[in-house]
């Protein structure tokens, strides 16, 4: 009994490494649904054959404000939706908890900021982010137009809130998406993430 007893608990402590294994790089992305600020439901599926990028965020994250507040997260949102390209900008924080907000919240921060993603999305169970692992805000990733997932980590490569660090840092999700659109692999396809944590539901 004893011994089954440690084979449960090993895989219990193993449950947050097996959900965070559910996406890998150079694989077909996990498919999802989730309703956007204005209610409409969006299906992943609905981009076959475009470049997707998944952004998690949280507007009151220094992480995430170091790149809204200085305009680089909108660069690049406005850089590449720009190019036909999808930016989804997901919330995962569940009620109650850090970064939480209303569609109309959701939608005000979207104009203030100036910002450009192709929809604001909502994952209050936190289900479509332990789906993909993200475990931080920022996250990113991208997924390529055959629907392979072709980036997962860090937007950059310096890990500060600092946003002095940006001009000097290399934009993993820039340098990712220069080489795909070249016909070229990605040259760092997983790095480390950092930011805050994901506030998901307890």
């Amino acid at each position: 009994m004893r011994y089954v007893k440690h084979w449960l608990v090993t895989i219990v402590c193993m449950l947050p490494f097996i959900t965070s294994a559910a996406v890998k790089v150079d694989k077909t992305a996990p498919t999802f649904a989730l309703q956007n600020s204005q209610g409409q439901t969006v299906n992943l599926s609905d981009y076959a054959g475009k470049y997707v990028v998944l952004e998690w965020t949280n507007h009151l994250c220094p992480y995430v404000k170091k790149h809204y507040e200085s305009d680089n997260m909108q660069a690049l949102q406005r850089k590449y939706t720009e190019q036909d390209v999808v930016w989804l900008s997901i919330i995962s924080s569940a009620p109650g908890k850090q970064g939480h907000v209303s569609p109309e919240k959701a939608d005000e921060l979207t104009q203030t900021r100036k910002a450009a993603p192709s929809h604001v999305l909502f994952d209050e169970s936190g289900e479509v982010g332990k789906l993909y692992g993200a475990k931080t805000t920022p996250h990113m990733y991208i997924i390529d137009p055959k629907g392979m997932l072709r980036y997962a980590g860090a937007i950059d490569s310096i890990k500060s809130a600092n946003p002095a660090d940006i001009a000097k840092a290399t934009n993993y999700v820039d340098a990712g998406m220069n080489s795909l659109m070249a016909g070229a692999a990605v040259d760092k396809k997983l790095t480390a993430p950092y930011g805050c944590s994901v506030k998901y539901k307890s």
